[in-house]
């Protein structure tokens, strides 16, 4: 029997080369027939820690790696393009405290003051 390649979601990347990845899926439901969205949890081994929360990656079935791990990252498909707010913040932070301790920013040149050579 082949072994199963399914693409994901990762959801966490905070363990060392663990990856908590969600496979969204549709079902109906048994009785009523009606189609809704269910979601899988699976655990991927990444050895070399490649992928990051957010990223699309593709995984593969393999032997049992721990008492969750069951599959092993093939390949990163789509990198995320999502922002790190937190990071923003703190420089946003770290900027503001710059400028009130009298640490000005450099002046913007004269060419971009707007009206300077308007007629």
């Amino acid at each position: 029997m082949p072994k199963r390649v399914l693409t994901g979601r990762v959801k966490s990347d905070k363990m060392n080369k663990t990856r908590v990845v969600e496979i969204p899926r549709l079902v109906r439901h048994a009785k009523y027939g009606k189609i809704y969205r269910d979601r899988t949890t699976c655990y991927v081994h990444d050895e070399n820690n490649e992928s990051k929360e957010g990223d699309r990656i593709q995984i593969i079935e393999s032997a049992p790696l721990s008492k969750k791990k069951r599959w092993t990252l093939v390949k990163v498909v789509e990198q995320s393009n999502e922002v790190d707010v937190a990071a923003m913040k703190a420089a946003r932070k770290l900027r503001d405290e710059q400028t009130e301790a009298g640490e000005t920013a450099e002046p913007m040149p004269a060419s971009t003051e707007s009206g300077s050579d308007v007629e």
